[in-house]
Order: structure tokens, then sequence, then C-alpha cells
């Protein structure tokens, strides 16, 4: 059940701005803060502890190479992991890049949660408000139903494809300390991102910062 939260948790997100339409940024950017904290909380207090157990000691490596992977996905992406989708031009087909990189970006994710399955929750958590920012400036851009569906869907199903690969594919848990560094990197990047730029020009009130303390909480006692 736990591998499938994030499945679910894109298919709610995309109902939601399908059939609700929010209009409340607010919420939104709360929603996301609390996701960036309790997503970096995961990463720092459970995975990263793992990683240097293995006593590898090229391991800070491979997580610099996941927060210089991602930043390389966001040339493609434009940051649409974190939330930050902008423009209101139309969009006449399926905008290739954009899915491929938060596709490959959803796959890598779901690679340590056949060890860690608290983090399918964190995961889940982090792609709900994504999942809703991402439909809401498709259909403001007037994409076709048929593709923001099928976009939806298969980005929804990326993270349980990457879990159950590292499940069915033995070899690859040779290199599982490496290839969850990875992740890690791109988990530090994008949480930490999500964290600032939930917040207008950088800066923090009361909610934000109580969300922000909340996610940490949380991550604690999992």
């Amino acid at each position: 059940m736990n591998y499938l939260l994030p499945l679910f948790s894109v298919l709610l997100g995309y109902s939601i701005a399908l059939f609700l339409k929010p209009k409340n940024k607010t919420n939104l950017k709360l929603l996301l803060a609390f996701s960036g904290s309790f997503l970096l909380s995961l990463t720092v207090m459970h995975l990263l502890p793992d990683v240097y157990e293995s006593h590898n000691p090229n391991i800070g490596l491979f997580i610099m190479a996941g927060i210089l992977f991602q930043i390389i996905l966001e040339f493609f992406s434009k940051g649409a992991e974190h939330g930050h989708v902008h423009g209101h031009e139309k969009m006449e087909q399926m905008p290739w890049l954009l899915f491929i990189s938060l596709c490959i970006h959803a796959f890598l994710e779901g690679f340590p949660v056949s060890h860690h399955h608290s983090l399918a929750l964190g995961i889940a958590i982090h792609h709900l408000p994504i999942a809703i920012i991402l439909t809401m400036f498709f259909i403001n851009a007037q994409l076709d139903k048929k593709v923001i569906f099928v976009f939806m869907i298969t980005f929804a199903v990326m993270t349980p494809m990457g879990t159950l690969l590292s499940n069915y594919f033995p070899i690859l848990n040779n290199y599982f300390a490496e290839i969850t560094a990875v992740v890690i990197g791109i988990l530090f990047h994008i949480s930490s991102t999500i964290i600032f730029e939930s917040s207008e020009g950088h800066k923090f009130n009361v909610a934000k910062v109580s969300m922000i303390i909340f996610g940490i909480v949380l991550a604690y006692f999992i």
C-alpha cells in the first residue's frame, strides 16, 4: 500500500484541480511549504544516515551528482517539480521536455521507497500540490483534456515503477547506496527550493514557518 501512495496522491491532485478548481493560492503555497519541509526532513533523518553507513568514501560525490542532475532536469521542466510553472500561452500538444524530465524525476524518487517505506508518504505529500498546480496550469493553457489525462496518469505511475524495479531487479541492490545518494541530492535540491519559493520574496510569515515546523516534527516521529 505504501508503494501506491505516490500514485494515489497524483490522481487526487489531478481530480481536485479538475473538479474543484481551487483558487486560493495561499493554501497551495502552505501545502507546498509543508511538503518541502517534510520531504527534506525525511531525507536528512532517514535516508542520509543510511547511505553513509555504506562506508563508501565517494558517497558525497553521488549526492552532489544528484543535485547537479536535478539542476539539469530543470532546464527542461522549468522547475515544475517544485510547483514553479508559469506562462499563459496556449498549448497545442504534449509538452514533451516537461513530460520526460518529470517522469525521470518521479521514477528515480521511487527507488529508495523499497527500503524506506516512510518515504512513500513524503513523496505522496510532495506530489499532491504539484499535481494540482500542473493540472491547473495545463487547463489554463487549454491543453487537450486527453493529453492532460495521459500526462498525469503517466506521471502518477512513475514512482511506483521505480519502486517495483528496485524490488524485482536484485542486482540494483548492489548499488542501492549510490543510487539512493543520487536521489538524496535530487530531494535536497527540490525540497529546499520548495521551502524558499513558497514564500513571496523569500520572506517567511507565521503560517509558513508553522507548516515547516510541523513537517519537521512529523518526519521525526515517522
